[in-house]
């Protein structure tokens, strides 16, 4: 039996088990769903990735799934920080983790590039040289672009109310445009390419992801709830409707981020 439908099979009824401990409430492990239910899907579409491709991103690149894990702590922290100013989410039931609390949200977080990008892979056959650009952008292009990146982290912070639903694009515009002048992957080279799959690509994963996180967070006792102006009602599980268009620029958010700071690495130790 080829070894993808072994991980493939083990991950599905870890997913399932976890959804059957949301009505049976065996502790820990419904307070601890995140973590367990979203290293599972990750192994589940690399998996899937596996059979369509013949190749496992986990098992061919272990160095860089795990640096994904480690860039998605401070990835989803800085969002956590300028939801103090926002206040569009809250948590609750983190009451049970005490002063474990941290160690727990660190687990959680750490899922969300890797899952971004196992996700990206079911569907866009990645490859990183269409993605760099042999160039650079002229000066004043690309210090358009960061400034655009700049104000649009700027507005929500200063009037929260009425722009916070731009949070999610900040970084698009302020790292995408190093990342192209660094010779890292980039959103706008993707552009000058015209590769319509590749933007197609991480909107449906953006949105896949979405529905999973909110779906699965509808049903635990330790979740997230929203509190957002003008635009909370028709929800889907715990989200309003409108607001899984967000799930979008974030899913290209994650890529600037990942790339931006890979590049960094790369730059510093080659």
């Amino acid at each position: 039996m080829k070894s993808y439908y072994l991980r493939g099979g083990i991950a599905l009824a870890v997913i399932l088990l976890v959804e059957l401990n949301f009505f049976l409430k065996v502790q820990p492990f419904e307070k601890f769903y995140f973590p367990i239910v979203w290293v599972a899907y990750i192994f589940l579409v690399d998996a899937i990735a596996e059979s369509k491709r013949g190749k496992s991103f986990i098992l061919s690149n272990p160095l860089t799934t795990l640096a994904m894990f480690i860039i998605s702590v401070p990835f989803w922290h800085l969002f956590e920080y300028i939801n103090l100013r926002l206040q569009n989410w809250s948590y609750i039931g983190t009451e049970f983790f005490g002063s474990y609390k941290d160690v727990f949200a660190a687990l959680s977080f750490s899922t969300v590039i890797p899952a971004f990008f196992l996700t990206l892979f079911l569907f866009y056959p990645f490859s990183r040289e269409k993605l760099v650009a042999k160039k650079s952008l002229p000066r004043n292009r690309t210090n358009l672009f960061v400034l655009v990146g700049i104000l649009l982290l700027l507005l929500p912070l200063i009037w929260p109310r009425y722009f916070f639903p731009v949070i999610w694009a900040f970084l698009i515009f302020l790292l995408d445009p190093l990342n192209y002048n660094l010779g890292q992957p980039s959103i706008l080279r993707a552009y000058e390419r015209n590769d319509k799959r590749f933007f197609v690509s991480v909107a449906i994963t953006s949105l896949v992801l979405g529905f999973f996180w909110e779906f699965w967070n509808f049903w635990a006792s330790v979740k997230w709830v929203y509190s957002v102006p003008f635009v909370g009602f028709a929800k889907i599980f715990e989200m309003p409707l409108l607001g899984y268009l967000g799930y979008v620029p974030f899913g290209f958010s994650i890529f600037a981020f990942y790339f931006f700071v890979e590049g960094i690495f790369r730059q510093k130790w080659g």
